[in-house]
């Protein structure tokens, strides 16, 4: 079977949590379970979650974690799903068509590991559709569209790669893409998800590339493009903060070049 394990991680902020629920909840295929592992130091979330009717798939821990990693370790752990997706609170699920078509994918190919699919994203002050199929030959650009939001892994990986890593503060996502990069996988063009742009990936983005570049060197060693594309991720950035940078990603917009 493939049955689909929603893991959503959550600090403080009951409103997000509430949006990302309500995306959960008008999915025309349910999920087999929704977790959430809510780290907060006030009980806000906890007393919403145990005061209001939930569906029979929601399922929660309340209690102080680790950080991120260590939160997403938390819900894959719990998760009896065999496949597994993190959504975190704030990010939603595209439109109720979502899970019924990744649910098609697997069931369409046995061994197929994991999938991704479009993200869409606020940048340069607008919303955009990114995202494409993932390539092994080009990780030493990061993520380099793909998105942990819209990525749906089969529990048996984790078992067979390892969890997350729990000294990574941002860039798990990427360091544990790394390890999975030989693993049968398929891409879904369709959106799959909305990024909250206050997560703390876009929050402390360049903190993030640099963990990006630790994990590369770890599993594939340094290269030259490794450290030509950091420089490019950096200097894209602080372009992109900038009108002039707002423009030029509009005019990429327009001409269609923003899969990645």
């Amino acid at each position: 079977m493939n049955r689909i394990s929603v893991v959503t991680i959550c600090f403080n902020n009951l409103d997000d949590v509430i949006k990302t629920c309500a995306s959960v909840d008008v999915q025309e295929l349910k999920p087999y379970e929704h977790i959430i592992i809510d780290g907060s130091s006030k009980p806000d979330i906890k007393n919403w979650l145990e005061t209001n009717v939930q569906p029979v798939y929601r399922k929660w821990i309340c209690e102080r974690d680790k950080g991120i990693a260590d939160a997403f370790n938390k819900g894959i752990h719990k998760a009896t799903g065999e496949i597994t997706t993190l959504l975190n609170s704030g990010d939603v699920l595209y439109d109720p068509t979502v899970l019924r078509r990744v649910f098609t994918t697997f069931e369409n190919d046995s061994t197929l590991m994991w999938c991704n699919g479009k993200l869409n994203m606020f940048r340069a002050g607008m919303w955009v559709l990114i995202g494409k199929k993932f390539e092994k030959s080009k990780l030493y650009r990061g993520m380099h569209g793909v998105f942990h939001p819209t990525m749906y892994v089969k529990k048996e990986v984790y078992e067979r790669r390892g969890y997350f890593d729990i000294s990574v503060k941002i860039g798990m996502d990427y360091d544990f893409l790394c390890r999975i990069a030989d693993e049968k996988n398929d891409f879904i063009d369709y959106p799959i998800s909305v990024f909250d742009p206050t997560g703390v990936s876009n929050v402390k983005y360049l903190e993030g590339v640099k963990e990006c570049v630790t994990s590369y060197k770890k599993y594939y060693g340094a290269s030259p493009k490794l450290y030509y594309w950091q420089y490019r991720l950096t200097v894209l950035h602080h372009l992109m903060n900038n009108p002039l940078g707002k423009i030029l990603y509009k005019l990429k917009v327009r001409m269609g070049l923003t899969n990645h």
